[in-house]
């Protein structure tokens, strides 16, 4: 056993709990290391979970919201302690470089201190003018009551505080379902919001597989669902919630993302962004770029420069900071992109880098780019569907116009980036292309929480995540109030009473 091993614990109002049928968690680059043991909830745990948030919401929601506020300053003091921790817990779970796994805990940190600041501004509401002088109207924002937060393995630390800072803050109270894959740094995060002296009920944690978070999306005491996911789980969580009036869903889904690279780009940075949006985190990002749209006349010169590029990168041990990235998530993911990689050779493209298969006796879930050049077509397959892995194919066109369609011809809006000295053309494709966040001169990735975070089609339902989550964790009321001595309507409706009192 490791003498890292993490006992998995549940949290339900405020109590650790053993809880029964555990699970290992892994190593994705040495598959014989267990990190940690865990318990599957079951539906007892997760209806106790939403029992416990739902009684301490009335409080959570009466105090201060500035006093909400400085639990997370205490929180963010206590990341910045544990950044180096967090980090090694982080990559040795999920495979995740140990530079990413930094860069990430300090995006986590980034939101907590959003979320401190916010509620120190105390800007939670509007004045709003009436048609009538003598009537003040305010729109303020009310918490919905408990906010499930069911959140990926890819980013582990930083989605769930995109998730539970703003819920929290607005007065909402959690039930957290982190991705089995990555149980350990969860279970860590709410050890730190425990720490910082957040209240029993305000934070809870289940832990298991999707069982346990159909659980908890069929329990009718959660209003808001936050999820990032996969499009299948993020529409079965739709479907669930479509029969309660009162549920917000909040869905991030995945996204078949690109880089259009223009005929009159800084080549070099043209490559460089191209490498980093498909191949950091080994394109296990819901924005990395499996499709690099390049201008026909620097395709040949962007293959060669690309894939020479990408066959230099080290993809190795996630704890050794000299590798550019390490394994995918598990076993599955490899033969999921083993088979994309298959198929693509079946639909005819031209293989330009091919990772090969993994040794029957690996220890760990590593894969090497898997580099290709195809011609539009909306019978192929692998331009269409999401792969998650390092699989990218490489796209000519003719004209912007033909990029933007290119770009276009997918079920999924997520990320795009433009690569150009033209701000004619970064206006084009900022206006055509249909996706959540896009770049200019920049890969496909590098979110910032004070920015919203979301898609359109597939890849989201219209509540991004991050800052902007604060539209679906609250709900605007009107309240009017009359200074005058008689009634005014609006619209200019008669409030004359026959026969009322003299």
């Amino acid at each position: 056993m490791s003498p890292f091993f993490v006992p998995g614990r549940l949290f339900i109002g405020g109590e650790w709990l053993k809880g029964r049928n555990d699970f290992d968690d892994r190593n994705p680059a040495d598959l014989d290391e267990v990190i940690g043991s865990f318990p599957q909830a079951d539906a007892s745990e997760v209806a106790a979970a939403v029992e416990a948030a739902r009684a301490t919401f009335p409080g959570w929601r009466r105090t201060s919201r500035i006093l909400r506020a400085e639990a997370f300053d205490r929180l963010a003091q206590l990341i910045k302690r544990d950044t180096d921790a967090l980090a090694t817990l982080m990559a040795r779970e999920c495979g995740k470089n140990i530079t990413e796994c930094r860069a990430e805990v300090v995006e986590g940190l980034h939101m907590v201190q959003y979320v401190f600041g916010t509620g120190r501004a105390g800007v939670y509401g509007e004045v709003v003018a009436s048609e009538i002088a003598e009537k003040d109207v305010l729109v303020r924002r009310k918490p919905w009551g408990v906010v499930a937060v069911v959140t990926p393995w890819n980013f582990p630390f930083a989605v769930p505080l995109w998730m539970l800072g703003p819920s929290l803050l607005e007065g909402n109270t959690c039930v957290f379902k982190p991705s089995e894959e990555t149980p350990a740094i969860a279970q860590r995060l709410v050890e730190l919001f425990v720490e910082a002296g957040f209240p029993a009920g305000t934070v809870n944690l289940v832990h298991g597989a999707g069982a346990v978070g159909e659980q908890l999306v069929k329990n009718p005491g959660v209003n808001v669902v936050c999820f990032t996911g996969s499009y299948a789980i993020g529409k079965r969580i739709q479907e669930i919630s479509a029969g309660m009036p009162d549920r917000i869903v909040a869905a991030e889904m995945g996204g078949k993302n690109a880089v259009i690279v223009c005929e009159d780009c800084r080549f070099d940075l043209a490559v460089n962004a191209g490498i980093l949006s498909a191949f950091k985190t080994t394109g296990q990002r819901c924005v990395s770029a499996s499709r690099i749209i390049v201008h026909e006349s620097l395709v040949e010169k962007y293959a060669k420069a690309f894939t020479d590029t990408a066959t230099r990168l080290r993809f190795g041990d996630p704890l050794d900071p000299t590798n550019f990235a390490g394994p995918l998530v598990n076993r599955k993911g490899v033969e999921k992109v083993l088979s994309y990689n298959a198929l693509a050779k079946t639909e005819g493209v031209k293989v330009l880098a091919d990772a090969g298969d993994v040794p029957a006796n690996a220890k760990g879930c590593f894969l090497s780019p898997f580099i290709y050049q195809a011609n539009t077509n909306p019978a192929t397959r692998v331009l269409h569907e999401e792969v998650f892995g390092p699989h990218v194919a490489l796209i000519p066109f003719r004209t912007d116009e033909e990029a933007a369609r290119i770009y276009n011809d997918t079920e999924y809006g997520l990320s795009m980036a433009v690569i150009t000295e033209c701000y004619r053309r970064m206006r084009f494709f900022r206006d055509e292309c249909e996706y959540g966040m896009g770049y200019v001169n920049l890969p496909s990735i590098g979110a910032e929480v004070h920015l919203p975070f979301g898609g359109v089609k597939k890849s989201g339902n219209g509540h991004p995540s991050a800052a902007a989550l604060v539209d679906a964790v609250t709900h605007k009321t009107a309240w009017t109030v009359n200074h005058g001595t008689d009634i005014k309507m609006a619209q200019g409706l008669t409030t004359a009473i026959e026969g009322g009192p003299a």
